[in-house]
């Protein structure tokens, strides 16, 4: 097809993300999970004696603190985990992720050619990656539809976003706007976000 300009995919299998794929590339798919983190207590406890600090190195780093220590049972509140994989890393064999399994889609990376580097935002929190991965696909081509018949010649789908807005962007593809696609909270108190109300809602 047509493009305005090139367009990358790149793929990491959990959040360490090592391939960078969130700085470098159109389409990002990075490997997620959306239920709890499985904990082996046992091997934790291994740690323990091993001489890892469970307090000090892996409750107080957690980006959240979502997680607790009492010197003997390891407790994570996981509805507030980011999956920032720090835990996992330190303790691969006390945690490890949870069995539903997908992707987190972000858009909209690229390196400095002729604007500045940007990194992905989250479009798809969590997308199951089944074969033959007819959702994803469907997703993709709404995406190109729109880059295609509005962007400019050699204007990567980043730049094309932050031209048109991500609000406009999000309705062109006929999303649901959701919190974790908010790169930053607004920074000027004059602008404020559409009201999205649905039909019966009292205003």
């Amino acid at each position: 097809p047509f493009f305005p300009y090139k367009y990358k995919f790149k793929f990491s299998g959990c959040p360490n993300d090592c391939v960078a794929s969130i700085a470098r590339s159109d389409c990002s798919l990075i490997g997620t999970w959306r239920d709890d983190i499985i904990i082996n207590q046992d091997q934790v406890a291994t740690y323990v004696k091993n001489g890892v600090d469970i307090q000090a190195e892996i409750c107080d780093l957690c980006p959240t603190s979502c997680m607790e220590w009492d010197g003997k049972t390891l407790d994570i509140d996981n509805s507030n985990c980011v999956k920032c994989m720090h835990c996992i890393n330190t303790l691969p064999k006390g945690l490890k992720p949870g069995k539903d399994r997908g992707a987190t889609v972000l858009i909209g990376a690229k390196a400095p050619i002729i604007g500045g580097a940007l990194l992905g935002s989250v479009f798809v929190p969590f997308i199951k990656m089944e074969a033959p991965y007819d959702e994803l696909k469907e997703f993709i081509e709404k995406l190109w539809d729109v880059w295609g018949e509005n962007g400019n010649n050699r204007e990567r789908i980043g730049e094309f976003i932050l031209r048109v807005g991500l609000g406009n962007f999000v309705e062109a593809l006929e999303m649901e706007p959701d919190p974790n696609m908010v790169l930053h909270p607004r920074e000027n108190p004059y602008i404020f976000y559409e009201e999205y109300i649905e039909e019966g809602d009292e205003e």
